[in-house]
Parts: structure tokens; sequence; C-alpha cells
């Protein structure tokens, strides 16, 4: 299994950056979570990594706000027919699109995306959000947009099911360090308030992540 980053606040050389995210994931079925704000940057930043947008069949859109669900226009232009998941909170007017060019599907509860990638449901209060976690044989990996619900809540979701290998994505505002500390992986990206902390507490677990970036699994 593979994973590109395709969107965010930060690029390799070549890349493009802008605020938001978006990551391909590359197992049985290629799947994209979230798609950044920008589709003109999302594309520039696909062609790089030579992802054709063809051949991915679903869309994982993690909660309604522009820097997650902006290149959802781009996207559904450029791919066939897809599958696109989206939180049952989403808003009625993105829903209404999505679902005048493609399969939506309203996520409410913890389901399976694709064999062994699954969806959390939706969890938090204010701002509801999903995110994606994937069994590996080293454990799951757990990929979140921005954390609004908090990671450690994400985080005590997926230890229902097992250990946690790698989590990557947004953080946002989490300063619950020490919970990170037996988590094998980490990659903070896009909105993480404390990106430097765990770097430096947790520096054999951290690898980079920005637009660019490829991880084998």
């Amino acid at each position: 299994m593979n994973l590109k980053i395709l969107y965010d606040n930060k690029a390799r050389e070549g890349f493009k950056s802008a605020w938001g995210f978006s990551c391909l994931i590359e197992a049985e079925e290629k799947i994209l979570f979230d798609t950044g704000w920008d589709g003109n940057l999302l594309h520039h930043n696909m062609r790089k990594l030579n992802v054709d947008p063809k051949n991915i069949g679903k869309i994982v859109i993690s909660h309604d706000h522009w820097d997650h669900a902006g290149g959802v226009s781009y996207i559904l232009n450029e791919t066939d027919d897809p599958e696109v998941f989206v939180p049952r909170s989403f808003s009625g007017r993105l829903k209404k699109e999505i679902a005048s060019r493609a399969r939506l599907r309203e996520v409410s509860g913890e389901e399976r995306i694709s064999n062994n990638v699954f969806t959390t449901g939706e969890l938090g209060t204010s701002i509801k959000e999903h995110s994606v976690f994937i069994e590996t044989d080293k454990g799951f990996v757990v990929i979140t947009g921005c954390s609004h619900p908090g990671l450690h809540n994400i985080l005590n979701f997926v230890k229902n099911y097992g250990k946690i290998y790698w989590v990557i994505g947004g953080f946002h505002g989490f300063s619950y360090l020490e919970y990170l500390k037996h988590i094998p992986l980490l990659s903070p990206c896009h909105c993480t308030a404390n990106m430097e902390k765990i770097k430096s507490l947790y520096p054999d677990a951290y690898r980079e992540c920005c637009a660019g970036s490829e991880f084998e699994i």
C-alpha cells in the first residue's frame, strides 16, 4: 500500500503548497482523502506524482471546510462516477452538488470504505468530522483531516479495533503530546499547532509529511 500527499501547507521542491490537505490511498482501490481547496494546485501535484484521477474510484471528504472540500468540483470533473463519502452533517448544498455528479454516500457511524479501509463515522459535536483508518500487518494507519473532534478521541475510537501504527494528517491544536508516545510513526502536517514540539519529543517516530511526500506501508 502507498500513500501520496497531494496537498498541504508545505511542499517538496517542484510541488505547490497552499493551506489544505489531500492524500491518495493506493491499496486494492485508489481512494482520495480530502481535496484541498484549489483544483489547479491539486491537478499540478497529481501530475507530478503520476496520479491519473480517472483511476480514483472513491473519495472521502473529512468535513465541510473549504480547505478540505474546495477541490471537490475539480476532482468530480476528472473522475468517472466515483463513490463519495461525506459526513451526514455535511452542507446540504455540497451534498446536492456531489449527488448530481457522483454516487453520494452519507456517513454517520463507522463503516467499511474498501477492503481494510474504514471510516470512523462522524465524531465531534460543534464541528463533526470523520477520519480514515487502514488495517495493515503492522497495525492501523490513521489519516485525519483537521482532528476537530480531538485527536485523542479519534485515536481512542480506532484503538477499539487494534493497535495504531501511524498517524498522518492535521492534528489541529492537540496538546496532550504524552498521548502519542507509544505510537511508532507520526506525520503531523497541515493545521497542526504543535508540530515542532512533536518533532522534538519524538524524533524517531517523526516522518515529514508535505505535498509530494510518498509513503510505502
